[in-house]
């Protein structure tokens, strides 16, 4: 209507405004005419679709799927948008139109032969106006009423039929759509990959740290406490991790995503991580090389997490299967030009690995072999894992040229 108002305005200029618009068929179909291309220039801006897509789903019963969400960027969806507005408005008027004139003379029709002052007053066009002969009007009313319904439930169909032409997603929207989509998997991944590894070592940790006590509670008081002093050290570390991750789901709000604290790091917390696992009556020995770095703080951040992560994983399995005792290899080289670090971690045979494999299976479902790959292959590297001189091996090769992307 907006549109109509200001195309007749337009029109009753053009034609000497001698006789009102809205009197005039012809004036009104051409202010109707006029209209059209205002219509389809508003059609362009982009919260447009939007708005259409809203009516698409509760009128014309458009399955979500098929039609995009958001608003238009590129200046195809816009146009296909336009279109789609033209169309809706355009077929929208003459269903209106004809809902305002097309009950009011089909009443007059069916009641013409029953109504005799009705023949007085002329209304209505040719043999749809009070001077239709009596036995006729009450067919042509309700076939007014008839057409009315199937030009309404047409208008529905082909509007149906053309939004997921129209307003479905482009190449870019689905585009969009999958980098949406990849993006919230790839940062589950990494929730549920720093979850596992922060939580599920320290849990195991503390279970045997327990455990441990609980048998000599009697008879060795020194070791109860140092192992509740072990305890609290890992649990408490283990908040400060767990604060990092969760910090993570606040990236978004840009409020809150710094107050975490730092990742831990080989050469922040190697150490610390080595000392509560032996805490936990795993021996470890140890073999560390930086190679031309010098030490670990001079390695690449990212590398230098994800290779404790791998390391922690590892260390975890080892508490988990007591497997004992564990021998711990780190070095850095050069190969074919380019800088990689070796970890190498070797359960003694201790434990029989196919106990290991089935306590995994049932404990863990081997998400934390997962975890190491996808943590390796994030800088490029590989993850090997399987029995080794009737032990078990855990060995990543982590390029330091891929941790700077």
């Amino acid at each position: 209507m907006p549109y109509f108002l200001l195309a007749q305005v337009a029109v009753g200029v053009v034609a000497g405004g001698g006789s009102p618009v809205l009197d005039s068929l012809p004036l009104s179909l051409a202010a109707y005419a006029v209209s059209l291309p205002l219509v389809a220039v508003s059609g362009l801006f982009g919260l447009v679709r939007p708005m259409s897509v809203a009516a698409v789903r509760a009128m014309c019963a458009v399955p979500g799927e098929r039609l995009a969400e958001g608003r238009a960027r590129s200046w195809a969806a816009r146009g296909r948008t336009a279109a789609w507005w033209t169309l809706h408005l355009g077929v929208g008027a003459l269903v209106s139109g004809m809902t305002l004139a097309v009950p009011p003379m089909a009443v007059v029709l069916i009641a013409l032969p029953f109504v005799s002052a009705l023949r007085e007053i002329p209304l209505g066009f040719g043999c749809l106006s009070t001077r239709t002969e009596s036995y006729v009007a009450p067919l042509l009313g309700i076939g007014l009423l008839a057409g009315l319904v199937l030009c309404a439930a047409g208008a529905t169909a082909l509007l149906a039929r053309l939004a997921p032409v129209l307003l479905g997603p482009t190449a870019a929207d689905r585009l969009a759509a999958a980098e949406e989509r990849a993006a919230d998997l790839a940062l589950r991944g990494r929730l549920a990959r720093e979850l596992h590894d922060a939580v599920g070592h320290a849990l195991s940790a503390v279970t045997l740290q327990a455990s441990a006590a609980r048998r000599v509670l009697d008879s060795d008081p020194g070791f109860v406490r140092e192992a509740l002093a072990a305890i609290e050290d890992t649990t408490r570390r283990t908040v400060g991790e767990l604060d990092a991750v969760l910090g993570l789901l606040r990236e978004g709000d840009g409020t809150e995503a710094g107050r975490a604290g730092p990742a831990p790091t080989l050469a922040a917390d190697l150490e610390g991580l080595l000392a509560r696992s032996r805490a936990a009556g795993t021996p470890i020995s140890t073999h560390q090389d930086p190679g031309p770095a010098g030490d670990w703080a001079r390695l690449p951040a990212l590398a230098s997490r994800e290779a404790y992560r791998i390391v922690q994983e590892g260390l975890s399995n080892a508490l988990r299967h007591g497997a004992a005792p564990v021998d711990l290899r780190i070095l850095v080289r050069e190969r074919n030009g380019h800088s990689e670090m070796e970890i190498t971690m070797t359960n003694g045979p201790a434990a029989s690995p196919e106990v290991g494999e089935a306590r995994e299976a049932r404990t863990t479902g081997g998400r934390g072999l997962r975890g190491a790959a996808e943590r390796a292959a994030l800088l490029g590297g590989h993850v090997e894992a399987g029995r080794h001189e009737g032990g078990w091996r855990l060995r990543a090769v982590l390029p330091l040229g891929g941790a700077a992307r």
